[in-house]
Formats: C-alpha cells, structure tokens, sequence
C-alpha cells in the first residue's frame, strides 16, 4: 500500500510563507491562518512540502487505506492558493452559494486572491467542514 505523502513536517510555516514569491499571495497566506487559527483554535503546522494545515483527523476508506490529513489548510500555489476547506460532497455544494470568485478541484477551492472571496461565507464554509469532520471522524488529534 502506497504511503501518504501529505504527513505534518517540522518545516517552518512562517519560512514557507515568506518564501512566497508573490507578494499578494503572502499577504492572503497570513490572513488565512489568522482565520483557520481562529475557527480551529490550532497553531498550523507543515503538511508535506507546501500545505499549511490546521488540527487534524483519521480517515479510513473502504479500501482499507488510511491517513492522517488536516482538518482544513491551504497552499499557496504558482498559479492559485488552494483552499482545503470543503468536503466536496454533493450535500455541502449549497455552501458555495455566494462564497465568490473561484474555481473548483475535487475537494479543493482556487482563488487568485482572497479578496475574490466573501470573508464571512469562507468562514461558514470552513466552519461546516470542520464540524462534518469532527462528525465523522471524531476529535481524535483535534
């Protein structure tokens, strides 16, 4: 069974986000983890080599592969800072209404800047996903 590569690191978060190039893109970083921060009560931590997470849970799939991941977290990317911050299951899309200018990956939210967003319908996204995971997962590692 393949490894999981996304495993929490001892990497500086602060030295990942100044390391941005993009300027804009540094600026929004520190402002969502001030937001995860708050929402998590969690100090983020590295996840692999460039996501920031917050908190964390065990998940098992039906195939019997199993990890650990963060409860919510983001990357800023060459082209967009991916947002992981919803389920993307069917249920939750309802969610979205609202929430602003993005694009859409599995589970994964792609925004330019964080002002393309609705600070308070991000929130509530991020607060429904955390609570779903704690749902389903427990507070194991929370």
């Amino acid at each position: 069974m393949a490894k999981n590569k996304t495993m929490i690191t001892t990497q500086s978060v602060t030295e990942f986000i100044d390391a941005v190039p993009n300027e804009q893109q540094r600026l929004d970083s520190y402002h969502i983890i001030e937001m995860m921060m708050a929402l998590t009560a969690q100090q983020p931590k590295m996840w692999g080599p460039s996501i920031v997470g917050f908190g964390s849970y065990h998940y098992k799939y039906e195939s019997g592969h199993g990890g650990e991941a963060p409860l919510i977290g983001f990357s800023p990317r060459k082209a967009a800072i991916s947002l992981y911050i919803f389920t993307g299951l069917e249920e939750h899309k309802h969610l979205l209404d609202g929430l602003g200018q993005y694009k859409m990956g599995k589970a994964c939210i792609y925004i330019k800047k964080l002002s393309d967003l609705h600070e308070n319908k991000l929130m509530e996204v991020m607060k429904e996903t955390i609570s779903f995971l704690r749902s389903r997962y427990g507070n194991q590692g929370i």
